[in-house]
């Protein structure tokens, strides 16, 4: 038997990623590149929007609802929980794109545009034709996002207390969002762990061997990816000096109660 050969990063990263590039452009030459854009961005655009910012809505109605002890006890599940309801209601942006886009780059001759798309998917089946697969998009987004906001927040708390050498208040702005880069892509490579064995049936299921196949891939991708959004929506709340609160610290009752105060 011939020994298989192993396959480095970049070998998995170019069958992965640049594999399928070469496949669009030989099946539908360069315009297929840019098929289902408009969708793809709007839509995306809209759940970002309504992701970050839902979470902080509602880290900050749940932390009220909790109280300023428990709120800090228990920030964790407050934070899986803020994302997770911030995320519910990002999908429900999203499906619509998300519907047209496949649509359009799933089912040859359908449409061509997001203003073709959509009247027609309208008129075939109604509202449902934009909302159906918005338990799919649930069951795949809800559990990324709440490890992407959960794992952040403490990774930017553990920065702050063991790596960065002063408060973030003695900070500076570009210190500041330097840590957010660094804590987005440290969320993102463990949401690319965590997130990558689900997205791999489908690999299986087209004889695809390997569940861990293009993890290497997949982190590189997810981890900058999820660093850029951190960083542009923190450079967002700066330029328009928009509320940056500090890492959770003990409420000084809990210190108290704790025996923790001299």
């Amino acid at each position: 038997l011939q020994e298989q050969p192993q396959l480095s990063f970049f070998d998995c990263l170019h069958k992965g990623i640049f594999n399928g590039f070469s496949v669009t452009l030989k099946e539908d030459g360069v315009r297929g590149l840019a098929k289902g854009w408009a969708p793809t961005f709007i839509g995306y655009s809209m759940q970002g929007l309504c992701k970050f910012g839902f979470y902080e809505v509602f880290k900050v109605l749940y932390s009220n609802m909790l109280g300023e002890e428990n709120a800090y006890l228990w920030r964790t599940s407050l934070y899986l929980a803020a994302s997770l309801s911030a995320e519910f209601f990002a999908d429900i942006a999203l499906a619509p794109m998300e519907a047209a886009k496949v649509r359009i780059q799933t089912q040859p001759g359908y449409a061509n545009t997001l203003r073709d798309a959509a009247p027609k998917m309208y008129k075939e089946e109604g509202l449902k034709a934009f909302y159906k697969g918005v338990a799919p998009l649930w069951m795949r987004q809800i559990p990324y996002t709440m490890m992407k906001f959960a794992c952040f927040e403490h990774t930017v708390e553990a920065l702050y207390k063991f790596v960065v050498p002063k408060p973030q208040s003695e900070c500076s702005k570009a210190e500041q969002l330097v840590v957010t880069f660094v804590a987005g892509y440290i969320a993102g490579v463990f949401c690319a762990i965590v997130s990558h064995p689900a997205d791999s049936v489908v690999s299986v299921l087209n004889k695809e061997k390997g569940v861990w196949k293009g993890l290497f891939a997949r982190i590189i991708m997810i981890g900058t990816l999820t660093a850029l959004q951190w960083f542009i929506y923190d450079s967002v709340k700066v330029y328009f000096r928009l509320p940056r609160p500090p890492p959770p610290e003990m409420p000084e009752s809990l210190k108290k109660k704790l025996g923790l105060t001299q």
